[in-house]
């Protein structure tokens, strides 16, 4: 046997290892039996909620700040609605996870960390997938849509691998950056964690994979989706679908690389090589260690700019199989009755301020995250929208577009279906998110509103506050919260803040 033959038959071996995996979670019910005949038009609508990991507000269709080449997503938001200004509950993958997933705020789940199962002390809490679940529809899952490690088994009639996430046989070629001069380490920066220290051996590789990737999990959960879309095409379905990039390491085969002219990256106005307080700001509104790159180190501006291509190039990739799969439910004809969701978990900074994390990050990179939902027959479908809204409001809106009774915990999200119905429908109510350090306290939270950022840290901003006039503004390089000139906004904001905090 050539080479060639037994790399082929590796792959095709790794394939169906993956596949026979998808039997994970059993159907503990039995689900009720709909007609083939049926026409898609005269069921109840199916949902294929789309997820990504890590993922700032980079898409073409959101004026990526680094022109991002995000054409699948970019047709995805013009064929339905995008909301500009849609911020998660948590700049951390499982608390906003939680929070999106259950309807509930973080100081109602409890979760303000990546280690806590929000069933711990809510198993009576109906997730978002299990309702649909109890409603009748069948609701496979493949990839990450709760947190790695932290699946809901009450969610899901079939799942594939423990924590949501198949393991690939393509690592890809970890590629060597340059590295230039970097400025010794300011005392202010605190030295890395024991568990920081065992993560940044890998925090830094960059991934380049040969051809469209073939092997790698990610690939494979869009083919995965691809299957399950034509296994239940004759049923309801709620099909999650979560991709892991960009998380770190940034990964994407070398032609998403090679969209990315590195000569053309500039670097961000605030840059900084390590994690620095600007003039004016509290010392609590940055972490001082990153947690996911340039783990106690700092980042020369080469090799800030190659991070910043790999991690756009990871975006292209996602954009790439998100594509493949929206074809697929083209090619069945199921468009016309799927709600199509595309969200994330939060948001990033890419060297602003010296930061390289979500973790932390009570900034507009940190928390402001794509939201796309194409609901079909709206009269949205099209347009976007420039209210404030919440990840929070990602179940309610569900619940409503397709017609089912809400679970018995009180949803404290707003449904968006008036503003997909009409844009520039009246809409009075901020966008919050929380920082905890130590996954018990909240240290920090921040309120967004159609004009302004306000952020207090510790109670009663008992550690500073920061206040940014958003459109003036808008990378947030001016702290304005002492100012005498805004007392009357602050005060009505930190008003905000306090009504939020009581709530759960």
């Amino acid at each position: 046997m050539s080479a060639n033959e037994s790399d082929k038959t590796t792959r095709q071996s790794n394939r169906r290892d993956f596949l026979l995996q998808t039997a994970g979670v059993a159907a503990t019910a039995a689900l009720p039996s709909f007609s083939a005949a049926q026409s898609p038009s005269q069921r109840r609508p199916n949902v294929l909620f789309i997820m990504s990991d890590d993922m700032r507000v980079e898409l073409g269709c959101y004026g990526s700040r680094f022109r991002a080449h995000t054409p699948n997503l970019d047709a995805l938001a013009h064929h339905g609605v995008r909301f500009d200004r849609n911020y998660c509950q948590f700049p951390l993958c499982n608390p906003s996870r939680a929070s999106l997933l259950t309807g509930q705020i973080p100081a109602s789940t409890g979760v303000l960390g990546n280690r806590t199962d929000f069933r711990a002390d809510h198993p009576d809490f109906v997730s978002l997938p299990q309702l649909f679940r109890e409603n009748g529809y069948v609701t496979p899952r493949v990839g990450k849509i709760f947190h790695g490690g932290i699946d809901d088994p009450k969610a899901w009639t079939e799942g594939v691998g423990e924590a949501g996430y198949p393991k690939g046989w393509n690592t890809g070629t970890p590629k060597v950056v340059q590295r230039g001069p970097v400025p010794p380490r300011p005392d202010d920066v605190l030295p890395t964690l024991a568990l920081d220290n065992q993560q940044a051996i890998n925090s830094d590789r960059i991934l380049v994979l040969e051809g469209d990737g073939e092997g790698h999990a990610e690939n494979l959960i869009a083919e995965h989706a691809i299957e399950l879309l034509g296994k239940y095409k004759d049923q309801p379905f709620f099909i999650g679908c979560g991709f892991s990039k960009p998380h770190s390491p940034p990964t994407a085969p070398q032609r998403f690389f090679d969209l990315y002219d590195l000569d053309k990256i500039d670097l961000p106005e605030d840059f900084a090589a390590w994690p620095t307080v600007p003039p004016g700001f509290p010392r609590a509104a940055i972490r001082m260690r990153n947690a996911d790159l340039f783990i106690g180190r700092g980042a020369s501006r080469e090799e800030a700019k190659e991070v910043i291509r790999a991690y756009l190039a990871s975006i292209s990739w996602v954009d790439w199989n998100v594509g493949r799969v929206l074809a697929e439910l083209d090619r069945l004809g199921l468009r016309e009755n799927t709600i199509v969701v595309f969200a994330v978990d939060h948001g990033y900074q890419l060297g602003e301020k010296g930061k390289w994390s979500k973790a932390g990050s009570l900034f507009e990179y940190g928390t402001r995250i794509p939201l796309i939902i194409d609901a079909p027959g709206r009269r949205g479908n099209g347009h976007s929208i420039a209210q404030p809204v919440q990840s929070l409001d990602i179940y309610p809106t569900l619940v409503e577009l397709a017609g089912l009774k809400a679970p018995p915990q009180e949803l404290q999200g707003h449904s968006l279906a008036p503003l997909l119905n009409h844009p520039t429908a009246h809409w009075s109510h901020p966008a919050f998110s929380i920082w905890s350090e130590d996954g018990k306290t909240v240290h920090g939270t921040a309120v967004r509103t159609e004009n302004w950022r306000y952020v207090e840290f510790g109670e009663k901003a008992a550690n500073g506050a920061m206040l940014f006039d958003v459109h003036r503004d808008p990378n947030e390089q001016h702290n304005l919260a002492d100012d005498p000139k805004h007392a009357k906004v602050r005060a009505e904001l930190s008003a905000l803040i306090a009504g939020y905090g009581m709530r759960g």
